[in-house]
């Protein structure tokens, strides 16, 4: 059992992990560097060019997932829900495009329920609940930055939201667990992606609903992928540990 850790831990080194992902992560920052060349300055964005454009990275990492293995097995039960979390992010993003057409609305509801993927995968064990606390803190002062500009509907789908994107960062944190040794770097990478995902959502509401943020654009597209990065990465040992879990 010994020897089974050390090579769980030798193989979700920085280092190793580079060199197995790597490869596998050329197209997303290639089309990553399309977009930002392409539409860096947050000019000319709805279109359908723009759209594709746009999620490209986000279909990159889909491919990145579904090349790390995929089946109906409970090996792969992580592996599916960022795919589908992925999937539905994709979705989002194409909705938010035309966002001044009326489609914001559309788009927020396709990331909640790719926070909700994103959560599940995750797990509700360790629950650590001064991550927990810490994560309502954060989320019920973010939401009272927004609400000054929420009108109708949306203060009630904003809330929806930001309770669970926290609730999905408090998963993420909780996975990470310093203290009993526990944690790897995979594991770091989705608690990092969490946060960046609620950095980007931020910038979004607060530019929209309550005042206009210099580079908003370049700060939300930055947080955004990486965000959808350190998510993906999560999945490269995800069946190692679905497979320590399995009862001998």
């Amino acid at each position: 059992m010994k020897m089974d850790a050390e090579q769980r831990d030798d193989g979700t080194k920085p280092i190793a992990v580079l060199k197995s992902v790597g490869p596998k992560l050329v197209p997303f920052f290639k089309t990553l560097a399309i977009y930002f060349v392409l539409f860096g300055d947050g000019s000319k964005l709805e279109s359908i060019f723009y759209c594709a454009i746009k999620c490209l990275p986000i279909i990159s990492l889909i491919i990145f997932v579904l090349l790390h293995g995929m089946s109906f097995s409970e090996y792969y039960s992580y592996s599916r829900k960022i795919l589908a979390g992925l999937i539905f992010s994709c979705f989002g993003d194409a909705f938010l495009v035309w966002k001044s057409l009326g489609y914001f609305d559309h788009g927020v509801a396709m990331f909640a329920i790719a926070q909700m993927m994103y959560a599940s995968a995750f797990g509700l064990k360790p629950v650590n609940p001064s991550a927990g606390v810490a994560c309502s803190v954060l989320a019920a002062m973010t939401y009272s930055f927004l609400f000054p500009g929420l009108n109708g509907s949306m203060v009630y789908i904003c809330l929806i939201y930001v309770s669970l994107i926290g609730f999905m960062v408090w998963r993420a944190i909780a996975r990470v667990q310093f203290f009993n040794d526990l944690w790897t770097w995979t594991k770091l990478c989705g608690c990092a992606g969490a946060l960046c995902f609620i950095v980007s959502d931020f910038v979004i509401a607060y530019d929209r609903f309550v005042s206009p943020v210099p580079y908003s654009h370049q700060i939300i597209m930055v947080t955004y992928y990486a965000a959808q990065l350190g998510i993906t990465l999560s999945v490269v040992d995800s069946q190692v540990d679905a497979f320590l879990k399995v009862p001998s």
